[in-house]
């Protein structure tokens, strides 16, 4: 393809791509297709000879589009919010014209600096405080693939502080903390490292928070088994519920722990904090004080496409004592006498996407209240929702909404008493036919042996429209669960 045909093909991409989002609500959003439908349909090889682009293009519209989720679509309320802004697009598109690996600072300065820049402005716009910017001259912040990966990076960076402050410490008896409710990414870490992960229970009555007694006690019991544990990864609205752990409660027990390495995940409310009105509820005062590391998606609630998980660090030193590797080839006068800043020490890669171009395009885009107001619209139209379920007698919530998270669940009344195993069989029938349907979508999540629904609301599309009817078929689907229900166990439910 040369430039012209370049030209050309651009064209009609950009043309396709917008009217892909003029008829986005009028898609279903779950593909009605088998699996193995694209295995199928296409060879099993590639072609001999090369073939024209504009074949090409058009088999991504006959084969690829109709196996697509529409994350973006305005019923979509499953998972969590997920970014796919134009700005975003477009920042992808100028970043990959030039495929830089940003391995250092000379592979292309603009890159790097562009990086620190936009952690600084992240970091402001969120309330984050000074000591997490890159202009302190200590701490800093880089942006990662997602959570997940993230994650390994401040689990290895703890491991080797802790080592270094504890060099009479065997590796096996180490310790990761989560809680009962972190994501799934506390326990890969200590899959892939080979340490102990060890999950802190949360009660419901705590709203699935983790409480400073109970790492407290879990910090004694682990001392006299003799273990360390080196790191815990609290959390800023959980996977499940939304749930924020007491992190003031979690700082005061840190103080008798100065080698324990307390990370905040953040993945999806992390954004909640550039409002101010939601910094208390968020801990913002408590992140500021006690957090080694603070880490949040803007791929999911803050408007930059896939992948940007921004991760903060109150000495970034941690970072390069831990992951610094730099053979001859890789060194350069500029990062020998200290004057810049090599992102490749800072993560687990050596190169890199040009992540931040995508995130500079959005802020400037948007500004900052843009960026509030769309964080704000996402919170009122799940409390509208959650005001539904509550003025309902046939739903409730099963924890408090948190911002735009709602966890429910089916609980019908009448003569019949349901009992708690009940309860949960019928919900899953309930999300049974939920799931069967493709023009809406949601998840099923447990907490502490309660089977529920969540609704996560964020799609910059979905308008109190689309939440009523949701909640429209929310209405039906469950009043044919509960006679499903009824029917199967023989009992009388109105």
């Amino acid at each position: 393809m040369d430039i012209e045909a370049f030209r050309k093909a651009g064209y009609q991409a950009i043309d396709r791509i917008c009217d892909y989002y003029y008829l986005l609500q009028d898609r279903p959003v779950v593909p009605s297709v088998q699996p193995g439908y694209l295995l199928d349909a296409l060879p099993d090889s590639p072609p001999e000879e090369g073939e024209d682009f504009a074949a090409i293009a058009d088999d991504y519209q006959k084969y690829i589009l109709p196996g697509l989720t529409h994350w973006q679509h305005p019923s979509f309320f499953a998972y969590f919010p997920t970014a796919c802004t134009f700005e975003g697009i477009l920042g992808d598109l100028y970043s990959t014209s030039t495929a830089n690996p940003g391995f250092n600072w000379l592979a292309s300065p603009a890159c790097t600096e562009l990086e620190m820049v936009v952690m600084d402005w992240s970091a402001k716009l969120l309330g984050l405080g000074d000591h997490f910017l890159h202009s302190s001259g200590k701490g800093g912040g880089v942006i990662q693939t997602t959570a997940s990966e993230l994650a390994l990076v401040v689990v290895v960076a703890a491991r080797e502080r802790y080592m270094r402050m504890h060099s009479d410490t065997k590796a096996e008896s180490l310790v990761i903390y989560t809680t009962t409710q972190t994501h799934s990414l506390g326990v890969k870490a200590g899959l892939v490292f080979g340490i102990e992960c060890r999950a802190l229970e949360v009660r419901a009555e705590d709203a699935y928070a983790l409480r400073g007694a109970t790492l407290k006690n879990a910090l004694e019991e682990d001392q006299k088994r003799g273990k360390r544990p080196f790191i815990l990864i609290a959390t800023v609205g959980t996977t499940s519920s939304g749930a924020i752990d007491r992190l003031d409660e979690i700082g005061e027990v840190a103080k008798d722990h100065p080698s324990l390495w307390i990370h905040i995940d953040a993945a999806w409310a992390g954004v909640t904090l550039a409002c101010p009105e939601y910094r208390e509820v968020a801990q913002l005062d408590s992140i500021n004080a006690y957090a080694t590391s603070f880490g949040t998606n803007f791929h999911k609630w803050g408007l930059v496409n896939f992948d940007a998980a921004l991760l903060w660090v109150k000495d970034r030193k941690d970072l390069t004592d831990a992951l610094d590797v730099t053979p001859e080839f890789l060194r350069t006068k500029q990062g020998d006498a200290g004057t810049v800043v090599d992102f490749r020490n800072w993560h687990l890669g050596l190169g890199r996407r040009f992540r931040s171009l995508k995130v500079w395009f959005v802020l400037r885009s948007y500004g900052v209240e843009g960026f509030r107001n769309y964080i704000r619209q996402g919170i009122k139209l799940n409390e509208h929702f959650a005001s539904l379920v509550r003025a309902s007698p046939k739903f409730a919530l099963v924890t408090p909404p948190s911002f735009a998270l709602t966890v429910f669940r089916l609980t019908p009344s009448g003569p019949h008493t349901f009992t708690d195993s009940e309860l949960n069989d019928l919900n899953r029938t309930f999300y049974a036919r939920l799931s069967s349907r493709h023009d809406i979508l949601l998840t099923q999540t447990v907490l502490n042996g309660v089977f529920c629904i969540r609704f996560a609301v964020g799609a910059a599309r979905t308008q109190q429209e689309h939440v009523d009817r949701a909640w429209e078929i929310l209405q039906r689907e469950g009043a044919v669960a509960v006679q499903e229900f009824a029917q199967r166990k023989l009992v009388n439910v109105p």
